[in-house]
């Protein structure tokens, strides 16, 4: 950790604040003027080139001002920067935009990132991870056609996943019906990583082989539990808010860009990372991660949840230089209001 004199964290934060709001390298003049120092130009131009030495600014050209680097940008995040307080109409506008569709949790989860581009003018993605975490409520059977079932799994927070297999002879439909009563019956309400494994287990059990309804069924949902449980979901609204900052206005950076939104894979592993931290907003900034083409951006996340259960993560993308202060209470609010959602939604 890089020990900062109380003049040098005055001086960083000024340059940081001022960055994030214009755009331009700032000059010492500009923080002498817009920040009540009370030292002169000359002294915050030295703190400003003793700064740079230590790698926490750089000066793109020789007679422009200062921006932050990477480690300068973290050094404020992590204690230098003050956030907003999020207003009563703000939270009032973001509580009224969920009031739209409180049933369907596919339309939950997409409107939330519509709320996060919306409010904060950036890429909003929402993060539903791999299916492990989340509990069965309900598995089906359906017989479409001789030797194709569809199997449909509903977990307690009301996501529907569903998926075609070819089942290895024609069975009736009263088999299935009976097969997926005997599955509730034994695995409702358990993790569905759970679930996957004691399917595994029952597989291997001798007493199983005698039934040949049973040794069949195990082995499809076996299947589906591995085509399906591994996959997670992002919802992405906003991409072409990046449009708007200058930094994207390079058509190579932003093509790299938007095809990590295109592919969703590196997004979603980008946000994976934010995982890692069960609490609270997390900031990974583009040179943290390990994608050449996510260097010039900054994810702003927050996990949501059902009860005790970790469900996944929401949050902003947008361009290093994104207004932090104004837009970390919104992402703050929104976990706690789509957690609230999931968990009560008579109470939103």
């Amino acid at each position: 950790m890089i020990e900062l004199s109380g003049r040098d964290r005055q001086v960083l934060e000024a340059v940081v604040s001022d960055y994030i709001q214009s755009g331009e390298p700032v000059g010492s003049r500009t923080v002498s003027k817009r920040y009540e120092l009370r030292v002169s130009p000359a002294t915050i131009r030295n703190v400003m080139a003793d700064l740079e030495e230590r790698g926490l600014l750089s000066q793109p050209h020789t007679s422009a001002g200062r921006v932050p680097t990477e480690k300068g940008l973290r050094i404020y995040l992590d204690t230098l920067m003050r956030s907003r307080t999020l207003g009563k109409e703000e939270r009032a506008r973001i509580r009224r935009a969920f009031q739209e569709n409180k049933s369907d949790i596919q339309a939950i989860l997409q409107q939330t990132s519509r709320i996060l581009s919306s409010f904060c003018r950036q890429a909003g993605v929402v993060l539903w991870p791999s299916w492990k975490a989340t509990r069965l409520k309900h598995i089906e059977f359906v017989r479409l056609r001789p030797n194709q079932v569809m199997v449909i799994l509903i977990s307690k927070t009301g996501l529907v996943k569903h998926s075609l297999l070819e089942w290895p002879e024609d069975i009736k439909q009263e088999e299935l019906d009976k097969y997926g009563r005997y599955l509730n019956e034994r695995f409702q309400d358990l993790p569905l990583g759970e679930v996957k494994e004691r399917i595994l287990e029952e597989m291997v059990k001798e007493k199983v082989l005698f039934d040949a309804l049973y040794s069949r069924a195990l082995e499809v949902t076996q299947r589906f539990f591995e085509s399906s449980l591994e996959n997670s979901e992002v919802y992405i609204e906003g991409q072409i808010n990046l449009l708007e900052n200058p930094e994207f206005s390079d058509v190579e950076r932003l093509k790299g860009i938007l095809e990590a939104f295109e592919n969703k894979s590196r997004i979603v592993r980008l946000l994976d990372m934010s995982l890692k931290v069960s609490s609270g907003v997390q900031i990974i900034l583009g040179p943290e991660s390990e994608f050449q083409e996510l260097q010039q951006i900054s994810l702003i996340s927050s996990p949501y949840r059902h009860g005790d259960t970790l469900l996944g993560v929401l949050g902003v993308i947008g361009p290093l230089r994104m207004d932090y202060p104004r837009i970390i209470p919104v992402v703050e609010f929104t976990a706690s209001l789509l957690s609230q959602l999931l968990n009560d939604p008579d109470e939103i």
